[in-house]
C-alpha cells in the first residue's frame, strides 16, 4: 500500500527492497542467526508501516528504503528460523518470496487503481494496521 503512495524510483523500489531484504534476511535464519527484539521488530515494523500508510507519508527514496529493508530483514530472520524440520530451505524460501511479493502486488495493484474516491479507504486501512501494530507490541 505504502509503495503505491509513493512517486517515482519508489514505487518499485519498496517492495523490491523488501523483498529481496525478506530473502537476505530468511537465508541468515536458516544460517541460525537470531536477531534481538525480534518479535518486537516485527511488530514495530506493523505499527510504522500502518502509520506510513495512513499519512501517505513520502519520504526521500533513500531514507524509504533504509526503513523498509531494516523491517524487512526483522520479517526475513522470522521465516528463515521458522525453516520446517526436514524442510527443504530453498522450496521454503521460494514459497515466503512468493506469497510476500504476490500481497505486494496486489496492495499495489488496489491503491493504483482504486477510483481517487477510495483514497481515505487507504489510509483507513493503515490506521487499522497500525492499531494492530500497537497491539502487537503491547501484547
Amino acid at each position: 500500500l505504502w509503495a503505491a503512495q509513493q512517486q517515482g524510483k519508489a514505487r518499485l523500489a519498496l517492495p523490491c527492497t523488501f523483498v529481496g531484504t525478506m530473502l537476505i534476511g530468511g537465508l541468515l535464519g536458516f544460517a541460525g542467526l537470531e536477531l534481538p527484539l525480534l518479535e518486537t521488530g516485527i511488530a514495530a515494523s506493523v505499527l510504522a508501516l500502518g502509520l506510513l500508510v495512513a499519512l501517505a507519508a513520502r519520504p526521500p527514496v533513500a531514507a524509504a528504503v533504509g526503513l523498509t529493508a531494516a523491517f524487512a530483514l526483522f520479517h526475513g530472520v522470522a521465516h528463515g528460523l521458522e525453516l520446517p524440520e526436514m524442510g527443504n530451505p530453498w522450496a521454503y524460501a521460494a514459497g515466503f518470496v512468493a506469497a510476500t511479493a504476490t500481497l505486494h502486488a496486489l496492495g499495489y495493484a488496489v491503491v493504483r487503481y482504486l477510483p481517487q474516491a477510495a483514497t481515505p479507504l487507504v489510509r483507513l486501512a493503515g490506521v487499522a494496521t497500525a492499531v494492530a501494530g500497537g497491539w502487537l507490541l503491547a501484547a
